[in-house]
């Protein structure tokens, strides 16, 4: 029966290729003489066109079986196509009439133009950028290969494409909700649509963002740049955009015309992108932003340092002066690298707003997880868990977002539960968008390799001039009012520069980026060069062990091996003794009592990379239900934050350096899950935290953790290259220090970083409170244990931590050989691990008496006056440094000559470890146990050295 109907018209193949290609979400059919449009939703899965026909034969053959937007839909179809209300026919055995056919063929034709029309608007969306006109030389298309799509309309013929004709040029078109080309109106002409298409999508500015997956940005950004009208200003925002670009441009211009031959890496080519920082603030400060955090490359950091933080610009020009003399504050740097920190009104809202620019090497984007971290302190300091209050700025050249892998580490962080942020505002100073009017910097000669370009960028027409001509002509400024804006700021510009000359001292301070208010004096000395004693009274110390041992929450199922672990814990209180998870627990505990924040991040930090450490457990029975016990501590303890990190050293450890700078009182640490991780983060070592206080005046106690160890494990898992910190430590090895009544912490406070490598839970205990209880901030290198964490021997007693102890930086021998120090033949020096290594063969060789070991906890500073009492201690033993690490690498090169020193070079000091290579360490367990026997046979060998000179 169904043979004998005539079918409709099937809708067209060109409809079926564009709904396949663009999968449209939704489409309005609109005619002014039916009413309100109708829409439909398309297909989920399939062709669209063929499931348009599903629906129209469904419905014809009954209304109710499809949705009731086909229902409206198809009804005023037909009723546009036929002129007269169509409906739906029972299925009959007599073949329809020819009007009824050529009824539905129309219909057929115009949802066919309508599916046309939504896939030409969402071709411009998506590849409208290809054609923007985005080269201000004129030398280049947007892409190099000059692609322009076939789907883009920038031809008559090209209609074709979308089965529409120049006669379809004027038909009105319903508009789809995926556009607001529209404005208030729901229709537009098929000339008139394409017309703000390229308007919008095709000119200076390129868009390209169709590839985001969430629907509501997608709307947000067609909104703010679709809708019409949206890039008007008003008269007054004109006049504050011109005078903007005025003091942008003309200190770039008062710089040249001052400083010819200096470089200062200006901001030529992209001025505007100081009137769009400035907007950008005020924006923020209007929608409630209290606290703008910026990093950014050298090029423009002058201009952002005068014209947005609003740095004194005496303080800028000063630095230009060759005859300036540098204060005692450190090395300093060069003044496109320095940072600032600003509070002041924002002129726009009339609000407080306070405003940093983070101090960046020229590691381009090394500074841009620092940036985050400083952010994400300054949102947590202030319960600002939405981000509401504070927000990032990172400035990137377009050559070092594409190019260096810090940027993704850092974009990979935005989402992760305690490193979010809650958004950042990027800005891409893009060279083929914008240009460099002088090269890299104001000493190259782009004409050497650029000849064609900097041709056409001598040509060009400063965007100052462009700006205010179309002002002037427009009537919003006159000439007179646009030459009295250059003349003020030219003026406020000499009068700094008079005044710049009366500085005689250049000081850095000036230029903190993250100052601490109230921790120092103010002269940013320390209040003190004293440190109180780290130990903590017993009943603290019992408390946290027994909160250690336990599940703070009700109804909470752990897993069973983690309950034989709590109750190790608690048999370890009992007998007041602690491992080194233990140890870790009271230091971060007794802190968080006395009000200091404790962050511990890093790749699987939670449970420890060993298993050890367990501070986040799990509910076995309700997922993602989990328990920190260091929170429930104290009733008004300071918060706990421990995160694992994503699989990023760069970024993490850069992030982690950016909190810390925060505040003084938060003990921030960073775990690498292996020690010899770090050096995928070298930069921010070597260029942050080495460096950092002496280039920017900025102290910071980040903490590394660094585990650390010739186990046999590989060359890969073994050492955390310890060399490399001493090396960049900066105590003089030449220079015999005065002991003075403040010698301990005096040096701490002129050393750089302080590198220890523990060999008892208790000096790791120690060294932790110390970090925050002394009068100043420097970073701490810990080499972490792997096998001491479950060693037997590797205990401390309650003894060594109550109230009075203190970090010993050497541990002395205080067996047999300490008893008779005349009759001792050699005094072993080392540190960390081997230090137990040693005890057992020298027990198993019977030679307690006549050899003693001494353990250096504190490696640099170097700790001259107790290397001094305990070589005086034995003045006829042999001195020996034992390490387990090769004779290249390890502490030997570094305390060398330090001991030198400090003996006069009257006696040796031997070296016994294993012999130079390249890897740190084998990957044979067998050669590992071999090379451990023969340097502990030498180390107690006494004959070993009998006959050599040193």
């Amino acid at each position: 029966m169904s043979q004998l109907r005539l079918l409709p018209s099937r809708l067209g193949a060109q409809a079926s290729r564009l709904l396949a290609a663009h999968g449209v979400q939704r489409f309005s059919w609109y005619s002014r003489s039916s009413g309100p449009p109708a829409t439909f939703p398309s297909s989920k899965v399939g062709g669209g066109s063929s499931y348009m026909e599903e629906m129209y034969f469904a419905w014809l053959e009954n209304p109710q079986s499809v949705h009731k937007s086909w229902d409206s839909f198809f009804r005023k179809a037909s009723e546009e196509a036929s002129y007269g209300p169509a409906q739906p026919r029972p299925l009959s055995v007599v073949p329809e009439s020819r009007p009824a056919v050529l009824s539905r063929t129309k219909t057929s034709k115009l949802v066919e133009d309508h599916l046309a029309v939504q896939s030409l608007i969402r071709a411009y969306q998506i590849r409208g950028h290809h054609v923007a006109q985005l080269d201000p030389l004129g030398i280049l298309d947007a892409d190099l290969d000059s692609f322009v799509p076939s789907d883009l309309i920038t031809t008559i013929d090209k209609l074709a494409f979308y089965d529409l004709r120049e006669a379809d040029l004027d038909k009105e078109f319903q508009l789809p909700t995926t556009t607001f080309i529209g404005g208030s109106e729901n229709t537009l002409s098929l000339r008139e649509i394409i017309r703000r298409l390229e308007n919008t999508y095709c000119q200076h500015i390129g868009l390209e963002f169709m590839f985001i997956n969430d629907v509501e940005q997608c709307q947000w950004i067609r909104q703010k740049f679709e809708t019409p009208g949206v890039m008007q200003f008003s008269s007054e925002e004109k006049r504050t955009l011109l005078a903007r670009l005025v003091r942008s441009m003309r200190f770039e211009d008062f710089l040249a015309r001052k400083w010819s031959s200096e470089k200062r890496f200006g901001l030529e080519g992209c001025e505007v992108m100081i009137p769009a920082l400035k907007t950008i603030i005020d924006k923020s400060s209007e929608m409630g932003i209290e606290n703008v955090i910026l990093g950014m490359p050298h090029r423009g950091r002058l201009n952002v340092l005068a014209n947005v933080i609003r740095k004194d610009l005496e303080q800028i020009f000063c630095q230009f002066d060759p005859k300036l003399e540098a204060a005692d504050e450190g090395s300093g740097d060069v003044k496109y690298h320095l940072g600032m920190y600003h509070e002041r009104i924002n002129r726009v809202t009339n609000r407080n707003i306070t405003l940093s620019l983070v101090a960046n090497p020229s590691h381009l984007e090394a500074v841009d997880p620092v940036v985050q971290g400083k952010t994400k302190a300054e949102q947590f300091y202030r319960g600002d868990a939405q981000g509401k209050k504070v927000m990032s700025i990172l400035v990137h050249g377009d050559a070092a977002f594409a190019g260096q892998g810090v940027v993704y580490e850092t974009f990979h962080l935005s989402d992760l539960p305690s490193y979010t942020t809650n958004g950042t505002v990027h800005v891409v100073v893009n060279n083929q968008v914008c240009y460099r009017r002088r090269g890299h910097n104001e000493m190259d000669e782009p004409m050497f390799t650029q000849p064609l370009m900097y041709k056409q960028i001598h040509r060009q027409v400063p965007v100052l001039k462009k700006y205010a001509d179309k002002l002037i002509a427009e009537g919003t400024v006159t000439l007179q009012e646009f030459e009295e804006e250059i003349a003020k700021y030219d003026r406020i510009c000499e009068e700094a520069f008079g005044r710049s000359k009366d500085k005689k001292i250049l000081h850095i301070k000036h230029w903190l980026d993250s100052p601490w208010p109230g921790f120092f004096t103010v002269d940013g000395e320390p209040k003190s060069m004293t440190c109180p004693a780290t130990g903590i009274p017993e009943d603290m110390l019992t408390h946290i062990g027994e909160v250690a041992s336990s599940v703070p929450l009700e109804d909470f199922k752990i897993h069973t091996g983690l309950s034989r672990i709590l109750r190790g814990r608690a048999d370890m209180t009992r007998k007041r003794t602690v491992d080194w998870a233990l140890a870790e627990y009271m230091a971060f505990g007794s802190l968080l009592k006395e009000g200091i924040h404790v962050r511990l991040s890093g790749q699987d930090v939670e449970r420890g990379t060993f298993s050890h450490r367990h501070h986040v457990l799990h509910d076995q029975e309700v997922d993602r239900r989990t328990c920190v016990p260091m929170n429930h501590l104290w009733p008004h303890q300071a918060p706990y934050t421990v995160c694992n990190s994503s699989l990023s050293e760069y970024g993490v450890l850069g992030f982690e350096l950016g909190y810390a700078m925060a505040s003084p009182n938060a003990l921030v640490l960073w775990e690498a899950q292996f020690g010899d991780f770090h050096n995928t983060a070298q930069c921010i070592i070597d260029q942050f935290i080495s460096t950092g206080q002496a280039k920017w005046v900025r102290h910071n106690g980040v903490v590394l953790l660094l585990p650390h160890g010739m186990e046999g494990m590989g060359p890969e898992h073994s050492s955390a290259r310890p060399e490399r910190f001493l090396q960049m430590s900066n105590d003089d090895s030449d220079a015999y220090p005065a002991f003075t009544q403040d010698f301990e912490v005096r040096q701490l406070y002129d050393c750089n970083w302080i590198v220890v490598n523990c060999s008892t839970p208790a000096s790791y205990f120690h060294v932790l409170r110390r970090q925050i209880l002394l009068p100043f901030r420097k970073p701490l290198i810990i080499f972490t244990p792997k096998s001491l964490l479950r060693h037997p021997e590797a205990k401390s007693s309650f003894d060594q931590m109550v109230s009075g102890t203190s970090f010993q930086r050497v541990i002395p021998e205080d067996g047999a050989a300490a008893q008779a120090p005349g009759q001792v033949r050699r005094l072993i020096f080392c540190t960390g691990k081997v230090y137990y290594d040693l005890v057992k063969e020298r027990s198993s060789q019977g030679l307690d008496e006549q050899v003693a070991i001494t353990r250096l906890e504190q490696i640099s500073p170097f700790p001259f006056d107790l290397i001094r009492r305990e070589a005086e201690k034995y003045p006829g033993a042999e001195l020996v440094w034992c390490q387990e690490e090769h004779k290249n690498m390890g502490y030997y090169d570094y305390i060398s000559p330090r001991f030198m020193t400090i003996l006069g070079r009257a006696r040796p000091i031997w070296y016994v470890g294993r012999d130079p290579a390249a890897a740190p360490a084998t990957g044979n367990r067998n050669t590992h146990l071999v090379s451990l026997k023969k340097f502990l046979d030498t180390a107690f060998n006494l004959q070993a050295f009998e006959g050599k000179t040193f």
